[in-house]
């Protein structure tokens, strides 16, 4: 575009907003996603005129902790912004401002939400998890109408969940590029560069709020055989004796109760908590002394919650569980690791199995590879004769169910066809015998594995693929963990983690998770929780918001296999590839929202 052309551009963006302004339709050119959003701002209630004073501490944003990190180096940046036309803004993940500097005071709001002022950088980052530029007309206000904005996105390090956002904001700016006339905002380095130095210190300040925790744990966990648990909300160290103790649901109860404490306590002495009338924590007596109560998962022993406090705040809680000697209740068996799961399609899937299995009759179970077929089918019938149709014939394993014994046979899409052809014989001369398969459905069968699949339709049971109960799965890491050797600790995991674990497909099912966890029970060298950053690059990532195309795809590999090589350091790994800093935040962002 020509400078000449640029003016044309931005004149008839203003002639279109003036037309919405008065209630008439604007012309063809405009942009969709702005006339949308000024669509929005109308549906709000957005005046375009509003005035608003230069921002002050809003409600509940001088303790933010993303102010007291970011506030460092939004003081050192400030002193370089000079008396210029440029503005540099932090909100939070709500949008409200938490600190500003620069620029016209009359520009400043207490709030860019949409819903107060209309079409904004700060609100279409956060909406879009990337960087966002928004230029003159395009905004609704009129005092922002000679402004050109960037803003980016801040991001919890551990998890990955934007928790505010930078904004850089100068005089209406008119460069190259696609939209009416703007392009790249000259303040985008600037904003990419602040928003990472904030992401690093709130980094630096997780980590020593974690020692805190993990120091507490420690002093706690002192006496061998001690049941301890360490919570703050995001990671979880639990001893072995407490491990013993607590049911996952238990364990969810009690850092429930520790979040509560965190928000709501001030005080660094042993407190005890028990559910107040609203479901928050309270205090069990009115001086706040510690009055244990009962273990979130019912009977068993006491609980008793002391804060942990860092820099003046309390950042988690340690939790001393006391049994009161009595065992237990047990709640299921077990047998098979494999089995563990509470959501409604695996219950589902497994009670009408186990219905089924209660008389003598051929059963099939269907599923993808890795969900638990085999488990389930050895759980039905312990004293079954297995036979894997990969690795032998059926032959006279036929002859076994004449016996009444039950036969499992694994795999049948890869019986040969005379095998399948002596199960359908059998089965239509004998339709009750006691016959256990399992089916990995994927190549079209052919006719006689059709029919076969046909007459054990009725008595069929198809089991949920791992993604499809992604709820299971830390009670799944409970069960497929194994017993630590001695003098080392259980394995446990972080919340970011788990997270990260939720949102894996699992291709594999309940069997790629099995080889994660005995992998990382084998080899790993640290201590503490299992962090987001020690799991596979698949999972760690999380999967791709869309297909990607080849190219996409190998970019994406090689990112992460230079972060790999260089132990996660961003700097370092974008150097390996020859591209900025900024560039590799953005096409890492791209590839994860």
């Amino acid at each position: 575009m020509t400078t000449a052309e640029r003016p044309t551009a931005l004149t008839s963006l203003r002639r279109a907003r003036e037309l919405f302004l008065r209630g008439q339709q604007p012309p063809d050119g405009v942009p969709d996603d702005v006339l949308a959003a000024w669509k929005r701002a109308r549906f709000f209630g957005v005046r375009h005129d509003v005035g608003d004073p230069a921002p002050e501490a809003a409600s509940g944003t001088a303790d933010s902790p993303l102010l007291a990190a970011a506030r460092p180096v939004l003081d050192r940046i400030a002193g370089t912004l000079g008396g210029g036309e440029t503005s540099l803004v932090l909100t939070d993940a709500r949008l409200r401002v938490l600190w500003a500097s620069g620029f016209a005071p009359d520009h400043h709001c207490r709030d860019l939400s949409e819903e107060l002022v209309g079409h904004n950088s700060a609100a279409l980052a956060l909406h879009t998890h990337r960087r966002a530029e928004v230029h003159g007309p395009e905004h609704f206000l009129d005092r922002w109408q000679d402004v050109s904005a960037v803003s980016v996105p801040v991001r919890a390090p551990e998890t990955g969940d934007t928790v505010g956002t930078v904004t850089v904001a100068t005089g209406l700016y008119g460069g190259r590029g696609e939209g009416p006339g703007y392009g790249p905002h000259p303040g985008a380095p600037l904003a990419e560069a602040v928003a990472t130095a904030v992401e690093t210190e709130l980094l630096s300040r997780s980590r020593a709020a974690e020692r805190a925790l993990l120091d507490a744990y420690l002093r706690a966990s002192g006496k061998k055989g001690q049941a301890v648990v360490a919570l703050d909300g995001r990671n979880r160290l639990v001893s072995e004796a407490a491990g013993r103790m607590l049911s996952p649901e238990g364990l969810e109860a009690l850092e429930r109760r520790a979040v509560a404490l965190i928000r709501e306590s001030g005080s660094g002495r042993p407190t005890a908590l028990a559910d107040g009338p609203d479901g928050s924590a309270q205090p069990d007596s009115p001086d706040g002394s510690a009055q244990p109560t009962m273990l979130p998962d019912g009977p068993g022993g006491t609980v008793s919650l002391t804060p942990v406090s860092h820099q003046g705040s309390v950042i988690g809680a340690v939790a001393m569980l006391e049994s009161s000697g009595c065992p237990a209740p047990v709640t299921a068996d077990r047998r098979d690791l494999g089995l563990a799961g509470r959501s409604v399609p695996w219950r589902h899937a497994v009670g009408r199995a186990l219905e089924m299995a209660t008389s003598s009759e051929p059963l099939l179970l269907v599923g993808e590879r890795g969900t638990g077929k085999t488990s389930l089918a050895r759980e039905l019938a312990a004293d079954a004769l297995l036979m894997d149709a990969a690795e032998t014939e059926l032959g006279t394993h036929a002859d076994v169910l004449r016996t009444g014994r039950p036969l499992l046979v694994r795999h049948v899409e890869r019986l040969a066809p005379p095998d399948t052809a002596t199960l359908n014989s059998l089965l239509a001369a004998h339709p009750n015998v006691p016959l256990l398969a399992t089916y990995t459905p994927g190549a079209p069968p052919g006719p006689c594995l059709q029919r076969l699949l046909d007459t054990l339709a009725a008595r069929s049971v198809t089991l949920p693929a791992l993604r499809e109960r992604p709820e299971d799965i830390r009670e799944l890491l409970t069960s497929l963990t194994p017993s630590p050797h001695p003098g080392r600790p259980p394995l446990t995991w972080s919340l970011d983690a788990l997270r990260a674990l939720e949102r894996h497909p699992w291709p594999g099912n309940v069997t790629e998770l099995a080889h994660l966890v005995r992998t990382l029970a084998e080899h790993r060298r640290t201590t503490g929780p299992v962090r987001r950053t020690e799991l596979p690059d698949a999972v760690r990532e999380g999967p791709a918001p869309r297909p990607l195309t080849p190219m996409e795809l190998a970019e994406r590999s090689a990112i992460l296999d230079a972060l790999h090589l260089h132990g996660g350091n961003k700097a370092r790994a974008a150097a390996s590839l020859g591209i900025a800093r900024a560039t590799l935040y953005r096409k890492l962002r791209g590839y994860r929202v």
